[in-house]
């Protein structure tokens, strides 16, 4: 069967999945494998839970209602690609190493004033994620933006190739899966894969020019450019951050609810591509203002008489030295002072180093209370100053006791460091 054969049947389907627990009835089923599963397996069950068809590879499960083909996963690629090109919609694609998601839900929200846009949902910015997000588009929809996540060589590039995308913003260049990339220059190397895509393809870039690297890694590209000097595409200037960030953009002040004066470049970003595609100025500062961060990124969050800053979702060196930065120079009406932060991950042979610098810098810190978490800090040096647990109900007696102060909460993904919040 081919890939437009496929198609059809998609476009007859409620939805893809590939997951039998939410799939919805006519759905379109793909039995994806992994490491500790095989979506076969699940084809019968997704057929008696309301799916259309499944998609199989594995001839041992074959059945009237599949479909079987030689690689699953390949084919949900293509047939991706395939509904990008059918749809022809412009595709904006963004990765980098801090703030892609924040970037990518500022960009929807002052798009999505003027235009029909699908945005990635969350952080499905894998092999499977990207393009789960691409067939959800539909002919409705005038601006897709798709965020693109890697810890390998190779990756963007394969996701480029799959979306091929029209516009694309890379966010930073940081200390960000440094286990697969090998290096601070792999990083730089592999995130710019997007650059050489569009370079390749004659497509067009956002580009921060108050970032020396994305000026050269976007050298021989179509450029659209921001920064704080008047000789770019794009003027905008940081303002203030009290503790919410604000900035100057054509004569105004625009207000946001992120703290963080590290969320400037991707206020800046998001306002250089609504101007880009002539959202108005009212419509970009109504946006910005009115987005709210969730899911444990950069929210603020009150709690008994103490101001939460709950940045838990993710944390390499680079997000947690300017987290920590931008957490000490916090002007906040409280008494005290409590940083809680936890292990980063996928830091390879240097992630004894890293965590060691982030323990030097809070040895420098003017907080009360410093408790870190998990096995890499554990093994760092640190004087009495520091707390150091294995989790957090551990430090729960520390936790409970903090009274009238401003927090910030830290660390990778798998500490789920949030459940700090339950201790209060």
């Amino acid at each position: 069967m081919t890939i437009q054969q496929i198609h059809d049947i998609f476009l007859r389907s409620s939805e893809v999945s590939i997951d039998t627990r939410t799939l919805k009835k006519d759905a379109l089923f793909f039995a994806i494998k992994g490491d500790n599963f095989d979506g076969n397996k699940f084809a019968e069950q997704a057929i008696s839970s309301g799916a259309k068809i499944a998609v199989i590879d594995n001839p041992k499960y074959a059945s009237e209602n599949t479909i079987l083909v030689k690689d699953s996963l390949q084919t949900l690629q293509e047939l991706a690609n395939f509904h990008r090109n059918y749809l022809k919609v412009p595709i904006i694609a963004l990765t980098g190493s801090n703030g892609k998601t924040t970037s990518k839900e500022l960009i929807n929200a002052v798009l999505s004033t003027q235009f029909n846009c699908f945005a990635t949902k969350g952080n499905l910015n894998n092999h499977l994620g990207v393009p789960l997000t691409l067939l959800s588009m539909s002919k409705e929809t005038e601006i897709g933006i798709v965020e693109m996540g890697a810890n390998h060589h190779g990756e963007i590039a394969n996701l480029c190739d799959i979306a091929q995308p029209d516009y694309g913003y890379i966010t930073n260049f940081g200390k960000a899966h440094l286990e697969g990339f090998g290096s601070v220059e792999g990083v730089v190397k592999a995130k710019s894969e997007l650059y050489d895509h569009l370079r390749s393809n004659n497509k067009i870039a956002f580009v921060n020019y108050n970032d020396p690297k994305q000026i050269k890694q976007s050298s021989g590209l179509k450029q659209y450019t921001f920064s704080s000097a008047n000789d770019n595409d794009s003027t905008i200037v940081f303002y203030k951050a009290a503790p919410y960030v604000s900035v100057k953009y054509n004569g105004e002040i625009i207000n946001s609810n992120l703290i963080g004066d590290y969320n400037f470049s991707n206020i800046a970003a998001a306002i250089t591509i609504g101007k880009y595609f002539k959202v108005t100025t009212e419509n970009i500062a109504t946006a910005i203002s009115n987005y709210t961060p969730t899911n444990n990124r950069s929210q603020i969050i009150n709690i008994k008489n103490n101001t939460v800053i709950l940045d838990a979702y993710n944390a390499n060196p680079t997000s947690m030295k300017a987290a920590l930065s931008s957490f000490e120079n916090l002007n906040l009406p409280h008494k005290n002072s409590a940083i809680f932060l936890g292990d980063m991950f996928e830091l390879g042979t240097d992630s004894h180093k890293e965590h060691q610098e982030i323990i030097d810098l809070l040895e420098q810190s003017n907080s009360e209370t410093i408790i870190v978490f998990g096995d890499h800090f554990s093994k760092t040096k640190f004087s009495d100053k520091i707390n150091s647990f294995k989790s957090t109900e551990e430090a729960k007696d520390i936790i409970t006791s903090i009274q009238d102060a401003k927090i910030l909460i830290k660390g990778s993904r798998g500490m789920k460091l949030e459940k700090i919040l339950d201790l209060f």
